[in-house]
């Protein structure tokens, strides 16, 4: 993957050593993503280092081990104690977006609910309003500045998300922005289409209407110039129900894309059912998930994308039952769900401790979460969420000596070096 002029520095033959890791968490060893109690399974090396060339990971092992390898041309760069980690891999967000909803910030700390503003005219159907009116470069030049607060916070690769045009111009428009900030910044993107985020103002009484338009002429454009790696469909009654979901979902099937689903968010209408039956890759948000559901996304092996900075930015206290689906055997996701109404983090390390905190998953859970299960998500367990031999050089050394500081320090632990590709990026 090129970034500009990354490719000729890539690939310049530069070796070098990460050294005096405290604690060089690989995640290493998984043929499929961790469950149960495999996900406190971090595979730590103490006093651990890594050998990286042409922006690949050469060799993992102890200090005495990696440093047995180098040659003279080998630099060296000291982590100085710390915690290094796989980059972030955050499974979910909404990367591209025009202006912001600080105001409808205000008015739901003024006791308006998020879904009360929806209805006035608010929420997804302002942020359409703003994306539609904004020019590719503008909306480029914001996408660029939201890549940089991610690579900050330690993550390397995003799953990106349209969703704010809801017309087939708009939506391509959007697409080809992730494409832009994959190809000119150093965040690796996976693109997915999410025409069917919301009715827009000129469907409104008319579902059946738009759901014509995102399976017959969004969908066959998005395919053809390529710009997608999966389709996602917001699954609620209000919006687009099971019958709805389910036929855009069918239609992107057989297009060649891979399925993903917003279900459950705001009632338990289905929407995990309906991922579970068409075996879709992640079922996202699930706050009002059942005891049935989760089994049926356990017997389908749909993993489950959780989205604790949405519940806690909207002001909820329903945050998705964490432990039971642990427990049941998936292979949980850790999110952000960065976007401009519910969830305005762009935080790995906020989430994390949100999930640790409300969530009552452990540190090392959420740290898999984060990392080499949401990497399995997005069919890219292959190249990164993990650090092992082969894999690309992204990772982060943390200003911490233990990994569960991550978590522990909310908002205030930030990475003291971020790598991707084995280039140093924040």
């Amino acid at each position: 993957m090129a970034h500009n002029g990354r490719e000729s520095a890539l690939r310049g033959g530069r070796v070098f050593a990460v050294v005096n890791c405290s604690q060089l968490v690989t995640l290493a060893a998984a043929d499929r993503p961790r469950v149960g109690a495999e996900m406190r399974e971090l595979a730590i090396i103490h006093d651990g280092a890594m050998l990286i060339r042409d922006g690949e990971i050469e060799a993992v092992g102890t200090r005495s081990h990696i440093e047995a390898l180098l040659t003279n041309d080998a630099r060296i760069i000291d982590a100085g104690g710390r915690v290094v980690t796989p980059g972030f891999v955050d499974a979910h967000t909404h990367l591209v977006f025009a202006g912001n909803r600080a105001d409808e910030f205000e008015m739901r700390c003024s006791g308006i609910t998020y879904q009360e503003i929806a209805r006035q005219g608010g929420g997804i159907r302002s942020t359409v309003r703003r994306t539609r009116a904004a020019t590719e470069s503008e909306l480029l030049a914001t996408a660029q500045k939201h890549a940089l607060w991610f690579l900050r916070g330690g993550t390397t690769t995003i799953e990106a998300k349209s969703g704010y045009g809801l017309t087939v111009e708009t939506e391509m428009k959007i697409l080809r922005v992730v494409r832009q900030t994959q190809e000119t910044t150093p965040l690796r993107c996976v693109p997915t289409f999410l025409g069917a985020h919301e009715v827009p103002d000129e469907f409104v009484g008319r579902t059946g209407k738009y759901v014509e338009l995102v399976i017959h002429e969004m969908l066959p454009m998005v395919a053809l110039h390529k710009l997608a790696n999966f389709c996602d469909v917001f699954c609620e009654p209000h919006i687009f129900n099971q019958d709805s979901a389910g036929n855009i979902l069918l239609a992107a099937r057989r297009l060649g894309f891979g399925l993903r689903i917003h279900g459950d968010q705001f009632s338990c209408s289905g929407g995990a059912m309906l991922a579970a039956r068409l075996g879709a890759a992640t079922a996202d948000h699930l706050e009002h998930t059942d005891t049935a559901s989760i089994a049926a996304l356990a017997a389908a092996n749909v993993q489950p994308v959780l989205l604790p900075g949405s519940v806690y930015s909207i002001g909820s206290r329903q945050y998705p039952p964490a432990r039971a689906m642990i427990e049941a055997g998936l292979a949980v996701v850790l999110a952000t769900d960065f976007n401009p109404g519910s969830s305005p983090i762009a935080s790995m390390p906020v989430v994390m401790s949100l999930a640790c905190t409300q969530m009552k998953m452990t540190p090392a859970e959420a740290l898999t979460a984060a990392t080499i299960n949401a990497a399995w998500s997005l069919n890219l367990a292959g190249q990164v969420g993990s650090l092992e031999r082969g894999k690309s050089a992204d990772f982060v050394v943390h200003e911490a000596s233990d990994y569960r500081e991550i978590p522990y320090f909310l908002g205030t632990q930030r990475p003291a070096m971020v790598f991707a590709e084995g280039e140093r990026v924040a």
